[in-house]
Formats: C-alpha cells, structure tokens, sequence
C-alpha cells in the first residue's frame, strides 16, 4: 500500500511541475499549491511507513512549504 501513496504523490509533484512547465499554471497558483501540498504529504507518509528519514524530511519540507504558500495564496485571492 505504501508504493501505491507514494506513486500518487509523486505523480502530483510531477504534474504540477508539468503543468508550470508549459506554463498551465503559475508557480504561484491556487492549483499549484494544492497539487504540492497534497503530493508532497502523500510522498512522505509513505516515506514515513517505509520508515525511510531522509525522504521523510524532504517530502514533510516540501509539504509545508507547500502549504505556507497555498494558505497565502488563499488569504489573498478572498
């Protein structure tokens, strides 16, 4: 169960990543945001149940990272 939470994660990162690519979303975006957020907590859950610390770190940065900017471009747009 767990390469399947990760897959999913990961496949988030990387859409978004895609996606401001060619330019389909801003960095900065609303959907951007999201898609790290969820992709970044999905990825180190499942690092977490692989019990592997590094990715833990990474992916738990990545998410609240995420999130500040998610909860900023929240606060702005409303």
């Amino acid at each position: 169960m767990h390469a399947f939470i990760g897959s999913v994660g990961v496949f988030l990162l990387l859409l978004a990543y895609f996606l401001n690519l060619i330019k389909v979303i801003n960095p900065s975006s609303l959907w951007c945001g999201i898609l790290n957020t969820i992709g970044g907590a999905l990825a180190a859950y499942s690092s977490y149940l692989l019990n592997f610390l590094p990715f833990i770190i990474l992916e738990g940065t990545w998410t609240i990272v995420s999130m500040i900017s998610l909860i900023k471009n929240l606060k702005t747009n409303s």
